[in-house]
């Protein structure tokens, strides 16, 4: 079953659940994209204690990536979900070439498993 990219609006119960099934689908990948995104910090919310803070923006961005072609493709998609999730706050898409070179590599790997 592939899951959807959007995340259940509904209740925090709901979210929870999906958030279950990402984490479930992408194991090792999922934990390595927060990591990630918690070290770039692409809009400032790492508080050194909040390890956490990317999982909404990683429950999106995961299932995607099955659409993407490219470390290009996965710019636009990084960008794409952190205008969503942060407005203007995201930054230019220029800002997230690294993370998604980094993404994309880490991806390329979970495929070939």
């Amino acid at each position: 079953m592939s899951l959807d990219s959007e995340p259940p609006s509904k209740t925090r119960e709901d979210i929870l659940e999906h958030r279950r099934r990402v984490r479930n689908e992408y194991r090792d990948l999922y934990d390595s994209v927060v990591a990630l995104l918690f070290r770039h910090d692409p809009v400032g919310i790492n508080f050194e204690c909040n390890t956490d803070e990317y999982e909404p923006e990683v429950d999106t961005i995961l299932p995607r990536l099955r659409d993407c072609q490219s470390a290009e493709d996965v710019n636009r998609v990084v960008h794409e979900e952190f205008t969503r999730w942060f407005g203007f706050t995201a930054g230019a898409q220029e800002k997230y070439a690294q993370i998604a070179l980094e993404v994309w590599q880490l991806w390329q790997r979970f495929r070939q498993k």
